[in-house]
């Protein structure tokens, strides 16, 4: 199962995620963002108050998340695997 274990708030909308098998990637996440729900996070300061929640993905107080499967799948130019 994955499960993000541990990120870090990098520049701009990316973020470094650690997963529970040891894979490390960087997603930005301004190309996710922007619309419904996700349009708050547009706010710096509230895209910064991310946290991991009890199924190991990413959530923000308003209820946006992104499941660890879904993170850990993701591939796209804007992401640094390593």
């Amino acid at each position: 199962m994955n499960k993000v274990i541990a990120f870090k708030i990098l520049e701009g909308y990316q973020i470094w995620l650690q997963f529970i098998d040891g894979e490390s990637k960087i997603i930005d996440f301004e190309t996710l963002i922007g619309k419904g729900i996700s349009a708050q996070l547009l706010d710096k300061n509230y895209f910064n108050q991310v946290s991991i929640d009890n199924g190991g993905g990413l959530e923000w107080p308003n209820g946006m998340d992104f499941c660890p499967n879904f993170l850990k799948d993701y591939t796209s130019d804007l992401v640094v695997q390593s």
